[in-house]
């Protein structure tokens, strides 16, 4: 459970982070902390995976790359060893399970549609299984932003059936 410090300091950096020459500085200031406790704060957090990642997120398209969502439908008893052979690949952005036929779900993150198209053969090569890839249509901006005060129930899973499509084409 976050501590009050960690709740301050998330919720403020929610909605953006200061593109400056001391950026971590600057949100100190904000919060009339230091600079060193802004950046042990979210070192400690990074570190207990109670924030999974800090950094921009960028539109890769504009600059010719590709991000691909990718699944499979691992059988249970090779999971973990599936899981290794996709997660080997430094393309591989993130990889989750689902409580679906399509359970193992991953991002590929690439240069060029050409070389997410080859990852992806290698996955598929590689594991045996097919792979199924979503490439994004359409950008949509969801700025979720959850309230940060108090801890948050777990949230039910539920799945929504989508449509299989094949061919990491970036749009």
């Amino acid at each position: 459970m976050l501590n009050p410090d960690d709740l301050r300091l998330v919720a403020h950096l929610h909605g953006g982070f200061p593109l400056s020459e001391r950026p971590f500085a600057d949100v100190a200031a904000q919060l009339g902390w230091t600079e060193d406790h802004v950046i042990e704060r979210l070192k400690a957090l990074l570190a207990r995976g109670e924030l999974t990642r800090f950094g921009p997120l960028f539109q890769i398209e504009r600059a010719g790359g590709c991000f691909v969502l990718a699944a499979l439908a691992v059988p249970e008893a090779r999971f973990e060893a599936v899981t290794a052979q996709v997660n080997r690949h430094p393309e591989v952005a993130h990889n989750y399970r689902r409580t679906h036929a399509l359970n193992m779900w991953f991002v590929v993150a690439t240069e060029s549609p050409a070389q997410a198209d080859a990852v992806l053969q290698q996955i598929e090569d590689e594991t045996g299984l097919p792979v199924h890839a979503f490439p994004k249509e359409r950008e949509f901006f969801v700025e979720l932003r959850l309230p940060l005060q108090a801890p948050l129930a777990p949230l039910p899973t539920t799945d929504i059936p989508q449509e299989v499509s094949d061919g990491a084409r970036c749009l």
